[in-house]
């Protein structure tokens, strides 16, 4: 047996928190009876439809990805650009991805069909890190950094951090180490944008524990077992329970 918000969330199609949602607005009917009772538990013998479709419990699968440049992280582009899942291989393709990265971007995507880890790494509230290598079209100094630091209003009303270390510098570019603890749109190009300066790669190496070590750009790998483990205790330290 189980709570019936975890069988949802297992099912892969929302977090705990949605299915939570779900339950308590009266879209989940368990053996024909609407069932309203976040604790209710549940068997594989048992019926369950969200919003009257019949929903099953899959097998937890969690991936990384090593996104080439040129494609956009969607499953359906209205515009018709080119999508991950146009270059992911078909039994792959379950599968979605955890936050996301624009489309000149290139890097590390964790693949997966788990939606409490999905929501748990993306949530607002959560502050995850993400470590990307940006080279930009000029030489940064001291001040422009502590700026990145401090806080930069990339939109009215939203000011973006970053943690920004430099790793090579000339007069005609820089290479820094950024880390992020938000997921604002275009965040760090906006950011350099802001202080005059141009992005000329974006590259995502390491989400939380999760590292892009050991991926050739478009390749996908299953994230060992053991991996799993660390991610979750490192969330769990951060204070994030299920």
């Amino acid at each position: 047996m189980q709570r019936l918000n975890k069988y949802i969330a297992s099912s892969g199609i929302c977090s705990r928190r949605k299915a939570d949602e779900l339950i308590e607005g009266g879209h989940v009917v368990v053996n024909g009876k609407v069932v309203k009772e976040l604790g209710f538990q549940v068997s594989e013998k048992d019926k369950v439809f969200v919003d009257r479709k019949l929903i099953h419990t899959k097998k937890l699968e969690y991936y990384k990805f090593y996104k080439p440049s040129g494609y956009i992280t969607t499953a359906d582009d209205e515009k018709g650009r080119k999508t991950i899942y146009d270059i992911l291989p078909e039994n792959y393709k379950t599968m979605k991805p955890v936050g996301r990265l624009d489309k000149d971007s290139t890097g590390l995507l964790i693949m997966t069909n788990d939606g409490d880890l999905i929501n748990e790494l993306t949530h607002p509230s959560v502050k995850v890190p993400k470590t990307y290598i940006v080279t930009i079209d000029s030489k940064i100094n001291q001040n422009q950094l502590e700026q990145m630091a401090k806080g930069i209003e990339i939109e009215k009303g939203k000011i973006a951090y970053a943690e920004c270390g430099v790793l090579e510098i000339s007069n005609k570019s820089t290479m820094l180490q950024v880390v992020l603890y938000q997921g604002m749109n275009r965040q760090i190009r906006k950011m350099f944008d802001f202080l005059g300066f141009e992005v000329v790669s974006l590259k995502r190496i390491q989400h939380a524990t999760i590292s892009i070590e050991g991926l050739k750009k478009g390749q996908i790998k299953p994230i060992k077992p053991i991996q799993i483990r660390e991610l979750k205790r490192y969330l769990a330290k951060l204070g994030i329970k299920r």
